[in-house]
């Protein structure tokens, strides 16, 4: 029913949109933004465009911030990254009823155009409803809710639109600028620190920050419009709509994963010292492994398969290496492969050096899970010199 709803409602508001593209002289556009919810896919807040026709009694608000959990293989295409986002075309109480029940906050913001101009985004806006462009292929750094806005605007004014530069000369990369939105949610966050490769790494310009809803609206809010040599603000009369707080999630230190990781560090440490052989080494060793091993073969798929290019040259690769199925399969057999425990663990070394060196690449909840790994490879590669060498197989 809702699916049959919003054709309706898109099919009608491509109707109108035809219609009143001839003056734009009674139509009104505000930059509707919309503040973090509970949700992970909505920690990082959401951009959308209210569309208001007076004539025709129009109040329609375009987002293409939809995705659809039916689509067959949804989490698999999610993962592949090729899930298709559309646009969407609803109601404006409707879109403030979704928000209301969420207990979000909403402002909306009205967009300083000339007639021209909003015949122009009316244009514009009926060739994305059209059935051919009303998917499109969703990335998150270059191409979502935000920076399809953004994209628009820049298309309707052109060298009109000025943009204030940034007064803190800090450049954060898209890794930090991602971070400050789930830093109260410590799993979330180890979760995409250990997925997202060195393109997030990357210092990203005052205009590629706009993928973030709330970047968007920093910068349109401080951006400006040349009117015939005379600078006028892009965004007018701003409007809290709905005001509730960012949500607040109660977080223990004791529950992060930088905690239970270190805890699992120090026992399996105190445990390599104790235990030199037998069927306990041999099962903790399976249990490790066969964890590290399934991560790795998950960080080969979303570097290899996946087409999410932010997952691309994860340095993560080191220490979660393709060579870890090859050690579970040594434990298993009880075999002396020392050449590949060396390996895992030179590569862990290295790892380990890079994440202290450089500790904004990735999560500190990786180094103790580094250590583990060094412990329990160093222990099965043969070295002479490791007081920790396993006595048998």
């Amino acid at each position: 029913m809702k699916k049959l709803i919003s054709f309706l409602v898109i099919l009608s508001a491509a109707s109108i949109l035809k219609m009143s593209g001839q003056t734009g002289s009674d139509t009104s556009f505000y930059l509707i933004t919309c503040g973090p919810g509970l949700e992970t896919y909505s920690h990082y807040g959401h951009s959308a465009l209210r569309v208001t026709i007076d004539s025709k009694g129009s109040d329609v608000v375009y987002n293409w911030g939809v995705f659809d959990f039916s689509t067959p293989n949804f989490g698999y295409r999610f993962a592949k990254g090729k899930l298709d986002y559309l646009l969407d075309a609803e109601p404006s109480n409707r879109f403030i009823r979704t928000y209301m029940q969420e207990e979000r906050w909403v402002v909306f913001q009205k967009i300083n155009l000339s007639g021209p101009e909003k015949k122009e985004m009316l244009e514009l806006i009926n060739i994305n409803l059209r059935p051919e462009n009303i998917k499109y292929r969703y990335d998150f750094f270059y191409d979502d809710c935000s920076t399809r806005i953004r994209d628009l605007l820049e298309k309707v004014l052109g060298s009109k639109l000025v943009y204030t530069p940034a007064p803190d000369k800090f450049k954060p990369t898209f890794r930090y600028l991602v971070g400050t939105y789930q830093e109260e949610y410590p799993w979330l966050d180890f979760g995409i620190d250990l997925l997202m490769g060195t393109p997030a790494d990357r210092k990203a310009t005052d205009r590629e920050k706009m993928f973030l809803p709330l970047e968007l609206k920093k910068s349109f809010t401080g951006a400006l419009v040349n009117r015939n040599g005379k600078m006028a603000p892009l965004l007018q009369n701003q409007q809290i709509v709905l005001d509730f707080p960012n949500p607040s999630v109660k977080n223990s230190f004791f529950l992060s994963p930088f905690f239970i990781f270190t805890l699992l560090c120090i026992g399996v440490i105190i445990f390599s010292a104790a235990v030199k052989g037998g069927k306990a080494a041999r099962l903790i060793d399976i249990v490790l492994y066969s964890v590290f091993s399934l991560l790795a073969i998950m960080l080969l798929f979303t570097n290899f398969i996946s087409a999410h290019h932010q997952m691309k040259y994860n340095l993560s690769l080191l220490w979660l290496s393709p060579f870890l199925p090859v050690c579970l399969y040594a434990v298993i057999g009880k075999k002396e492969w020392f050449g590949w425990f060396r390996t895992v663990f030179i590569l862990s070394l290295v790892a380990f050096a890079i994440q202290i060196t450089f500790p904004v690449i990735g999560n500190n909840s990786f180094i103790p899970l580094i250590l583990i790994i060094i412990t329990r490879s160093s222990v099965r590669a043969g070295y002479s010199w490791n007081p920790l060498s396993l006595k048998s197989f």
